[in-house]
């Protein structure tokens, strides 16, 4: 139960991107597909906890062609666990970053864009 709240805390209290779900998007087609993504670190949240990223800012250029995402100037590799499988409905590279307890900032979801 301690680990389902962690997780969930995490996941929608991201401190490096102060966003959250204000409703913005409760008008868009895509709201409940965003709800439903997932990577291997569980639930994604929503669209709104998520920042979307210009392609320059994502590629493959991480150890063993991982992808890796720039965030505050800082390219940061995307753990395996943390992409995004399901097809990219939206089109644009989404990623959904947290700080961990050391104040580093982590990837907990990762959705390449639609080109990938």
């Amino acid at each position: 139960m301690r680990a389902l709240l962690a997780a969930l805390i995490v996941c929608c209290l991201s401190l490096a991107v102060a966003a959250h779900d204000d409703g913005r998007f409760a008008a868009s087609p895509l709201k409940s597909w965003f709800d439903t993504l997932a990577s291997g670190n569980g639930l994604c949240c929503s669209f709104a906890d998520g920042v979307t990223i210009e392609d320059v800012d994502w590629d493959t250029g991480g150890s063993n062609g991982r992808y890796r995402v720039r965030l505050s100037g800082q390219w940061i590799e995307v753990p395996d666990a943390a992409v995004v499988t399901a097809p990219n409905k939206f089109g644009r590279a989404v990623v959904w970053p947290y700080q961990d307890s050391s104040g580093a900032t982590r990837i907990r979801c990762f959705l390449p864009g639609a080109g990938a």
